[in-house]
């Protein structure tokens, strides 16, 4: 889906399988399979899947990664943090797109976005490397514009935009998270930069965001995981996809 065009019926959602292999660390058994929800996924609807290779490991294997790429019909997203490690995955795997993210060994999730203003050189020769190899490169960065403008002078194609903060507010707090959100999607998208989104996303919150025109792909994982233990993967896939499209299509009727 190309990022110039804000006039699409459909908003696309990316499976993040990373929470199917946290259940099968916790036990250290080989099930369940991040590639058979993967493949799940795809099958009820999903665009892409997201995985999170960490440098601990805690939940993604390698061979989670490589055989995602091999067997299942769907482009992948991988995040990793800006290692030489990762890069060197990255560059085996040749996933869709790389998202690279903030990491913190001791962190549950990823606490907030990646802060491009301070390692602007870094990242540069970073994101050629990824380039130059065919790969998309995502920043995932909080909604504000000066990332923003930086990520575009870094080389990355696409801005992810943090809606942790929105997610975890409330009322009028969640009001002004989610004009923020807005705010940088609009100035992300007038740079020519793809805009995403993603993080604590759920099936009560996201009709907001999966109505801001400028967002062609929201990321969403841990929701649908946890519904997924209770009704299955395919219809917790399929239902966040229909209360995505949905409220896609109620915000172009309200002129959104």
């Amino acid at each position: 889906m190309s990022q110039s065009d804000t006039e699409h019926h459909v908003i696309e959602l990316g499976v993040n399988v990373d929470h199917i292999a946290t259940l099968r660390q916790a036990r250290g058994t080989t099930y369940p399979c991040p590639v058979q929800a993967a493949d799940i996924a795809r099958q009820a609807g999903a665009d892409g899947v997201t995985v999170h290779l960490r440098e601990d490991r805690r939940h993604i294997q390698d061979q989670d990664v490589y055989r995602i790429r091999r067997e299942v019909a769907l482009p992948m997203n991988l995040e990793m943090a800006t290692t030489q490690e990762m890069l060197k995955i990255a560059l085996e795997v040749l996933p869709k797109e790389c998202c690279l993210v903030p990491e913190k060994r001791a962190e549950l999730t990823t606490e907030g976005g990646l802060d491009v203003l301070s390692q602007e050189s870094a990242l540069t020769d970073y994101i050629a490397e990824l380039s130059a190899a065919g790969i998309l490169v995502s920043l995932f960065i909080d909604p504000e514009p000066t990332q923003i403008e930086a990520s575009q002078r870094v080389g990355a194609a696409i801005v992810e935009l943090h809606t942790g903060q929105y997610a975890e507010a409330h009322g009028a707090e969640a009001e002004a998270e989610l004009a923020r959100i807005q705010t940088a999607a609009q100035v992300a998208h007038g740079l020519g930069l793809q805009v995403n989104a993603g993080h604590g996303l759920h099936y009560q919150n996201v009709a907001p965001i999966a109505q801001i025109p400028e967002v062609v792909c929201l990321n969403i994982g841990h929701a649908i995981v946890s519904r997924a233990a209770i009704t299955g993967f395919y219809e917790a896939v399929f239902a966040m996809k229909q209360i995505m499209n949905g409220a896609r299509l109620e915000g172009e009727g309200a002129g959104f």
